[in-house]
């Protein structure tokens, strides 16, 4: 079985993500109170450290560090509450002894063009903005000033209001034609088109049948040229269908969900179980993309 073939490759710090040739791990390191699944757990620095270093030696390609829940009904923090939760754990992760640790590959999950511009400056690789760049109408010129990679997703409303527009004529269309315009938007203002991946947004804006079928036609989002990233980690359609209210209990549904995605053409999978959803990658891998070791 020959290997896929899929967009330009990423080359950050020592090592370059090869974009079909398997699949990558985004490792969820929430430093918030209040997130839906993790909230609380790794609020102090040293204990989203000890996440971290926890995450690289499991199989997490990349950590997603987010300062501002975004799980469903989640209110706004102010801009210096975010710097003061995210920069001391990046600035921590750079200067820590494990040399694993302090060369990962971090990502800064943010809508905010100004906390994304302090990441980078503290050690930050990429920019993951669940608005695609709609929040902060300065963040896709500031990703393009910085030269860093960005993670464009789709959502409607906000995280306090998103589903309540779960109204689509057309799922597929509309969450495709969303990411096209604002791929489009991004390189109008100089973002590099081969630093921009997708993400399709399972549970923001969507029902429970509509997260399966953004699943069932990933395939789709493969025209748009760029990386596809997915996030089902622990997400409440899997609960759902589980009839499992505790999200830390939806463990084997994820990694069913990821499964579907590795076959949909996903490229990155953001989850909170690095070391089970690595095991999952590498079975998924062989069966869709022909490697077996």
């Amino acid at each position: 079985m020959s290997v896929l073939t899929g967009p330009a490759p990423w080359k950050i710090r020592d090592r370059a993500f090869n974009w079909g040739s398997r699949t990558y791990l985004m490792g969820v390191l929430n430093v918030t109170p209040d997130s839906f699944s993790d909230g609380g757990q790794f609020d102090t620095v040293e204990q989203a450290v000890a996440q971290a270093r926890h995450l690289v030696h499991h199989g997490t390609d990349i950590l997603d560090i987010g300062g501002q829940s975004t799980r469903p009904g989640a209110g706004s923090i102010s801009r210096e509450e975010e710097l003061s939760r995210v920069i001391p754990v990046i600035n921590a992760i750079r200067a820590d002894d494990d040399e694993v640790l302090a060369q990962a590959v971090i990502s800064v999950d943010t809508t905010r063009s100004a906390v994304a511009r302090a990441a980078v400056k503290a050690g930050a690789d990429i920019i993951n903005d669940i608005s695609a760049g709609t929040y902060d109408r300065a963040m896709l010129s500031t990703v393009a000033d910085l030269g860093v990679p960005i993670v464009i997703m789709h959502l409607r409303g906000t995280p306090a209001t998103m589903q309540q527009h779960t109204d689509y004529q057309d799922l597929i269309a509309e969450v495709y034609e969303f990411l096209h315009h604002q791929i489009e938007d991004a390189i109008a203002v100089g973002v590099k088109p081969s630093k921009i991946a997708v993400d399709p947004g399972l549970g923001f804006a969507k029902t429970y049948s509509q997260n399966l079928e953004l699943l069932r036609n990933l395939n789709r989002f493969r025209d748009l040229g760029s990386p596809l990233l997915v996030g089902p980690s622990r997400k409440s359609f899997i609960g759902w269908i589980l009839d499992q209210p505790d999200p830390q209990q939806r463990v084997w549904g994820t990694a069913a969900a990821c499964c579907a995605a590795i076959a949909g053409g996903a490229d990155i999978l953001r989850v909170h179980d690095g070391a089970a959803m690595h095991d999952v990658c590498r079975v998924a891998d062989a069966v869709w993309r022909g490697l077996e070791a």
